[in-house]
């Protein structure tokens, strides 16, 4: 059963859009997808509740006794939205029970220097585990110079940039209605699902 993590210690890089756009790609893939949210926010668990009956079946599981709590039986596939803030013994239950660990991450020099410390410690879980990380970069466009700082940044860390989503309203439509890019139609989110590619390759591996 594959767990991926999506974590970032820092808020606002974009935690639920990832967890739900991958929770909605392992569905689109006809698999048995939990979606656990962690965060006090709530905001996968929101959007668990707007997703419509049509759509493809994303369960979740109760964490409000146990941040972190394994889903129930009957699961093939696990996403864990984490909280900012993510550290200590919380983070360390989470790489406990996750195969892949998913870093939303933003180009921004305030972004990457404040998730330094965190970039460390999963780049040596990383070597001691064989966990798979990746790094996703959030409201980008590849073709930038920060998008530059950001692949020099993590690859001195030894971890690999997955891809750059780029900032699309997109994102924003789908999630007020509880779907993602896997839900529609591929021509109406052409470009974002080319986007996706390398991250999707990655997260059957």
């Amino acid at each position: 059963m594959p767990v991926v993590v999506i974590a970032n210690p820092k808020g606002g890089v974009g935690k639920s859009t990832l967890s739900t756009n991958v929770a909605g790609f392992f569905a689109s893939r006809g698999h048995s997808v939990m979606l656990g949210d962690a965060d006090r926010q709530q905001s996968s668990a929101l959007w668990l509740r707007l997703r419509p009956p049509a759509a493809r079946p994303i369960q979740t599981w109760d964490l409000s006794g146990d941040p972190i709590a394994r889903p129930p039986k009957g699961t093939s596939h696990v996403v864990l939205d984490t909280p900012a803030g993510l550290h200590g013994g919380l983070f360390k239950e989470a790489l406990k029970l996750a195969d892949k660990v998913l870093v939303p991450l933003q180009p921004s020099i305030f972004d990457i220097y404040a998730t330094r410390a965190f970039l460390d410690e999963l780049a040596e879980s990383r070597r001691a585990d064989k966990l798979q990380v990746g790094i996703v970069g959030m409201r980008v466009d590849a073709r930038t110079i920060a998008a530059d700082k950001l692949h020099e940044f993590v690859n001195g860390l030894g971890l690999p940039v997955l891809g750059f989503l780029r900032d699309t309203q997109n994102y924003i439509h789908l999630a007020a209605r509880g779907l993602t890019l896997f839900d529609v139609a591929p021509s109406r989110v052409e470009k974002d699902l080319e986007q996706w590619q390398g991250i999707c390759d990655w997260l059957e591996r």
